[in-house]
């Protein structure tokens, strides 16, 4: 690898070492669940296409995930851990498992993102808030979410149950055929089997909220 004088900018020397390299260089705070997420699956001792009809979509969605080229959203995440029969934390967590798990205010800060091969900024950070504790049945993490520009058509489906508590900013959630708008102190609480997609309401300002999933483990 060549050496980098201290005029040139950091993106052009991130840019030279990932096309010599392959790959970015980890970053602090950011998770590589793609790569988490293939590492499980070949433990299981799946091919791409096994894996892609068991969850019941296209190998080509499942590559983009785990070559860090799209970000899964947190409905699909559970879809995998159930296929993969593990729980979402283990891509996102890693911490070792205890009968009991503090996570301190001064932590919070540190929200782990999805880390993306191409370097674009996905619709959302979170950070997960239980993955130390042991047998829970419960997952619950804060989530800090973008507008999206254009409207979603995706929806997400999957077994259990969901609750949202707005920390700040406003957001839209979709759920079925209906639009509800949530501001800071709101709450919702609805079936994950019901078609849903969550979002910031407001183009220029991210909002954060509190999510806990019961996949009815």
């Amino acid at each position: 690898m060549r050496e980098f004088t201290r005029d040139e900018k950091m993106d052009d020397i991130l840019s030279e070492i990932e096309k010599e390299s392959g790959k970015l260089p980890e970053e602090e705070g950011v998770v590589q669940v793609g790569q988490n997420i293939k590492a499980f699956r070949e433990k299981k001792g799946l091919t791409l296409q096994q894996f892609a009809d068991k969850l019941g979509v296209s190998s080509a969605l499942l590559t983009r995930i785990e070559n860090r080229m799209m970000s899964p959203s947190l409905g699909m995440l559970v879809q995998i851990a159930n296929v993969l029969e593990t729980n979402v934390s283990s891509f996102v967590g890693g911490q070792s498992e205890r009968e009991y798990y503090v996570v301190r205010k001064e932590d919070h800060a540190n929200v782990s993102r999805v880390g993306l091969k191409d370097g674009e900024e996905t619709s959302y950070r979170y950070q997960s808030l239980g993955s130390g504790k042991a047998g829970r049945k419960m997952e619950p993490f804060l989530l800090k979410l973008k507008r999206m520009l254009e409207p979603s058509t995706a929806r997400s489906v999957h077994a259990g149950e969901e609750f949202i508590y707005v920390l700040s900013g406003e957001v839209e959630v979709f759920l079925g055929s209906n639009k509800e708008l949530l501001r800071t102190g709101d709450s919702i609480y609805y079936s994950s089997t019901t078609p849903h997609h969550v979002h910031s309401a407001k183009e220029d300002e991210e909002a954060s909220i509190l999510v806990v999933l019961n996949v009815g483990n």
